[in-house]
Protein backbone atom coordinates (compact mmCIF):
# COMPACT_ATOMS: atom_id res chain seq x y z
CA UNK A 1 0.00 0.00 0.00
CA UNK A 2 1.43 3.37 -0.98
CA UNK A 3 1.05 6.49 1.13
CA UNK A 4 2.18 9.50 -0.94
CA UNK A 5 2.76 11.77 2.04
CA UNK A 6 5.16 9.11 3.44
CA UNK A 7 6.53 7.49 0.29
CA UNK A 8 7.44 10.62 -1.68
CA UNK A 9 6.78 11.12 -5.37
CA UNK A 10 8.31 10.49 -8.77
CA UNK A 11 9.07 13.65 -10.76
CA UNK A 12 10.99 13.75 -14.04
CA UNK A 13 12.04 10.10 -13.68
CA UNK A 14 13.44 10.60 -10.17
CA UNK A 15 12.02 9.61 -6.83
CA UNK A 16 11.89 12.42 -4.24
CA UNK A 17 11.29 11.70 -0.57
CA UNK A 18 11.36 14.30 2.18
CA UNK A 19 12.99 13.54 5.53
CA UNK A 20 13.13 15.75 8.60
CA UNK A 21 16.31 15.56 10.67
CA UNK A 22 15.56 14.74 14.31
CA UNK A 23 17.78 14.89 17.37
CA UNK A 24 18.26 11.11 17.19
CA UNK A 25 19.82 11.53 13.70
CA UNK A 26 22.58 13.84 14.91
CA UNK A 27 25.82 13.57 16.81
CA UNK A 28 26.75 15.61 19.88
CA UNK A 29 27.19 18.76 17.78
CA UNK A 30 23.74 18.68 16.12
CA UNK A 31 25.09 17.52 12.73
CA UNK A 32 23.67 14.40 11.06
CA UNK A 33 25.79 11.38 11.94
CA UNK A 34 27.29 10.02 8.69
CA UNK A 35 25.75 6.52 8.97
CA UNK A 36 22.25 7.98 9.15
CA UNK A 37 22.48 9.10 5.54
CA UNK A 38 22.59 5.38 4.68
CA UNK A 39 19.26 4.91 6.48
CA UNK A 40 17.73 7.86 4.63
CA UNK A 41 18.92 6.48 1.29
CA UNK A 42 17.67 2.96 2.06
CA UNK A 43 14.20 4.40 2.68
CA UNK A 44 14.48 6.30 -0.60
CA UNK A 45 15.34 3.13 -2.56
CA UNK A 46 12.51 1.18 -0.91
CA UNK A 47 9.93 3.89 -1.55
CA UNK A 48 11.17 4.33 -5.11
CA UNK A 49 10.41 0.67 -5.79
CA UNK A 50 7.05 0.97 -4.04
CA UNK A 51 5.98 3.95 -6.15
CA UNK A 52 7.16 2.22 -9.33
CA UNK A 53 4.63 -0.49 -8.50
CA UNK A 54 6.99 -2.99 -6.89
CA UNK A 55 6.00 -3.08 -3.23
CA UNK A 56 8.48 -5.28 -1.42
CA UNK A 57 5.85 -7.39 0.37
CA UNK A 58 4.16 -8.16 -2.95
CA UNK A 59 7.53 -9.03 -4.48
CA UNK A 60 8.28 -11.44 -1.65
CA UNK A 61 4.95 -13.18 -2.30
CA UNK A 62 5.14 -13.25 -6.12
CA UNK A 63 8.81 -13.82 -6.89
CA UNK A 64 9.29 -17.25 -5.24
CA UNK A 65 7.17 -18.70 -8.05
CA UNK A 66 9.67 -17.34 -10.56
CA UNK A 67 12.94 -17.64 -8.64
CA UNK A 68 12.42 -19.60 -5.40
CA UNK A 69 12.93 -16.73 -2.93
CA UNK A 70 15.08 -13.65 -3.27
CA UNK A 71 16.67 -10.63 -1.67
CA UNK A 72 18.05 -7.33 -2.90
CA UNK A 73 21.44 -6.65 -1.34
CA UNK A 74 23.73 -3.66 -1.60
CA UNK A 75 26.75 -4.94 -3.51
CA UNK A 76 28.71 -1.70 -3.47
CA UNK A 77 28.25 1.94 -2.58
CA UNK A 78 30.32 5.05 -3.19
CA UNK A 79 29.53 8.12 -1.12
CA UNK A 80 30.68 11.72 -1.21
CA UNK A 81 29.86 13.79 1.87
CA UNK A 82 29.82 17.38 0.62
CA UNK A 83 28.01 19.44 3.29
CA UNK A 84 26.46 18.67 6.68
CA UNK A 85 22.77 18.49 7.50
CA UNK A 86 21.60 19.73 10.89
CA UNK A 87 18.80 19.11 13.30
CA UNK A 88 15.38 20.25 11.99
CA UNK A 89 16.57 20.43 8.36
CA UNK A 90 14.11 19.16 5.77
CA UNK A 91 16.02 16.96 3.34
CA UNK A 92 15.08 15.66 -0.09
CA UNK A 93 16.37 12.14 -0.78
CA UNK A 94 16.49 11.75 -4.56
CA UNK A 95 16.87 8.32 -6.19
CA UNK A 96 17.07 7.28 -9.84
CA UNK A 97 18.33 4.26 -11.79
CA UNK A 98 21.39 4.65 -13.97
CA UNK A 99 21.64 1.12 -15.39
CA UNK A 100 19.79 -2.16 -15.13
CA UNK A 101 22.00 -5.14 -15.94
CA UNK A 102 21.60 -8.90 -15.62
CA UNK A 103 21.66 -9.35 -11.83
CA UNK A 104 22.15 -5.77 -10.65
CA UNK A 105 20.76 -2.27 -10.72
CA UNK A 106 22.98 0.81 -10.47
CA UNK A 107 21.26 3.71 -8.75
CA UNK A 108 22.28 7.30 -8.15
CA UNK A 109 21.16 9.04 -4.99
CA UNK A 110 21.50 12.52 -3.58
CA UNK A 111 20.51 13.98 -0.26
CA UNK A 112 19.65 17.64 -0.75
CA UNK A 113 18.67 20.59 1.40
CA UNK A 114 16.93 22.99 -0.94
CA UNK A 115 19.26 23.40 -3.92
CA UNK A 116 22.36 22.25 -1.98
CA UNK A 117 23.55 18.70 -2.57
CA UNK A 118 24.80 17.40 0.78
CA UNK A 119 25.61 13.77 -0.07
CA UNK A 120 26.02 11.96 -3.40
CA UNK A 121 25.98 8.18 -3.76
CA UNK A 122 26.17 5.49 -6.40
CA UNK A 123 24.67 2.21 -5.23
CA UNK A 124 24.87 -1.18 -6.94
CA UNK A 125 22.07 -3.45 -5.75
CA UNK A 126 22.32 -7.16 -6.59
CA UNK A 127 19.43 -9.59 -6.93
CA UNK A 128 20.20 -12.72 -4.88
CA UNK A 129 18.28 -15.99 -4.96
CA UNK A 130 19.39 -19.30 -3.53
CA UNK A 131 22.48 -17.61 -2.10
CA UNK A 132 23.74 -16.49 -5.52
CA UNK A 133 23.31 -13.57 -7.89
CA UNK A 134 20.50 -14.27 -10.34
CA UNK A 135 19.00 -12.37 -13.28
CA UNK A 136 16.51 -9.76 -12.17
CA UNK A 137 12.94 -10.91 -12.94
CA UNK A 138 11.37 -9.34 -16.03
CA UNK A 139 8.70 -7.44 -14.10
CA UNK A 140 11.20 -5.65 -11.88
CA UNK A 141 13.57 -5.02 -14.80
CA UNK A 142 10.75 -3.43 -16.81
CA UNK A 143 9.74 -1.18 -13.88
CA UNK A 144 13.28 0.08 -13.39
CA UNK A 145 14.03 0.58 -17.09
CA UNK A 146 10.86 2.64 -17.41
CA UNK A 147 12.63 5.21 -15.24
CA UNK A 148 15.83 5.36 -17.35
CA UNK A 149 16.07 7.90 -20.19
Amino acid sequence: MTAPHLDGEIRDGRHHMRVRVYYEDTDFSGIVYHANYLRFMERGRTNHLRLMGAEQQALFEETPQETGGFAFVVRSMTLDFLKPARMDDILDVVTWPIAVKGASIMLAQEVRRGHDVLVKAQVRVAFISGGRAQPIPKGIRALMKADID
